[in-house]
């Protein structure tokens, strides 16, 4: 691996369901770099949307960019993504559409960190796939206004993808 592409830092924002997570394995996996999903950060461990802290979420990732030469964050945050841009080399705006990020989060595998089982998990989709849906229409921190805005004011090296085909990887 080339040192240009260990020092990859790239931020992935998007709704639920817009495929960051899938993309961001793909990209650590070819160029070795740390990954670090949000959700991973904002919420108590093992309890759902139970937020940690700001102060605490703040630490871990300036911990995590400043342990890292190269990596990936990916999540819906804005305010954090917002708060990595300084640090990052390319912002991927993930966009594919409504239609497609509910038929990823049917098909969304277990995910451990936040649910203690798949059905906890799927008890909650009719939930997420409201959230999911309230995207385009809210205008909190992890709608797509603030997607929209966050994006557009980048200066720096980014792109949006608005079809999952066209993801790099």
């Amino acid at each position: 691996m080339s040192a240009e592409a260990a020092a990859q830092r790239i931020l992935l924002l998007g709704n639920s369901g817009a495929g960051k997570s899938t993309l961001a394995l793909r990209v650590v996996a070819k160029y070795g770099l740390g990954h670090l999903d949000l959700d991973r950060l904002v919420w108590e461990p093992g309890k759902i949307a139970v937020p940690r802290p700001e102060d605490a979420i703040a630490t871990d990732l300036q911990r995590f960019i400043e342990q890292h030469c190269g990596w990936v964050i990916e999540g819906c945050y804005a305010e954090w993504i917002g708060a990595a841009l300084p640090h990052c080399s390319a912002l991927w705006f993930l966009n594919p559409g409504l239609e497609s990020c509910l038929s990823h989060n049917l098909q969304r595998p277990w995910e451990p960190h936040k649910y203690p089982s798949l059905e906890a998990q799927n008890r909650m989709l009719s939930t997420l796939q409201d959230w999911v849906r309230g995207y385009y229409t809210r205008a909190d921190a992890w709608s797509l206004a603030a997607h929209r805005r966050l994006y557009d004011a980048y200066d720096g090296p980014k792109h949006e993808f608005l079809r999952v085909v066209d993801y790099p990887g």
